[in-house]
């Protein structure tokens, strides 16, 4: 299965190796990219993206360290079986940690504070753990009553 479009975001703050390994990793488990499927080569990906070819190269060092990918020396580069346990957690934060980092940049550029971005967060956490979903904003809400 060939890799879809990434939509990398090149003002966001957030590496572009971390948004291209967030992605491919996100498509598998998701189960867009199975076990067997073949990305492309480090240079067509570079290519396709407009990037350098050393940033594809440190997101699938990161993938392969992750045991989500094997590069095969002239065969090329495969998405594995799912991850252990332990490397899949160790994903998992690393998807964590790029998603609060861009959240709390783009409140930084908006002007929030820290104080500000705490309660927000503290708000929507404890809907959450009643078994809600995280809620919108109540102007959102509120404009569409």
């Amino acid at each position: 299965m060939p890799l879809s479009p990434l939509a990398l975001d090149f003002r966001s703050g957030v590496p572009i190796y971390t948004q291209i390994v967030e992605q491919i990793q996100d498509r598998v488990w998701s189960g867009l990219l199975r076990p067997g499927d073949q990305l492309p080569t480090v240079r067509q990906l570079a290519s396709e993206l407009r990037v350098n070819f050393n940033t594809v190269a440190r997101a699938y060092r990161i993938l392969d360290e992750a045991g989500l990918i094997s590069t095969q020396q002239g065969r090329g580069t495969y998405i594995l079986e799912q991850p252990d346990p332990g490397a899949s957690a160790a994903l998992r934060q690393a998807t964590l940690a790029g998603l609060t980092h861009r959240w709390l940049t783009d409140l930084a550029q908006l002007g929030y504070s820290p104080a500000d971005a705490t309660a927000e967060a503290a708000r929507q956490i404890e809907d959450w753990k009643s078994g809600a979903t995280p809620s919108e904003p109540e102007e959102s809400r509120s404009n569409r009553s």
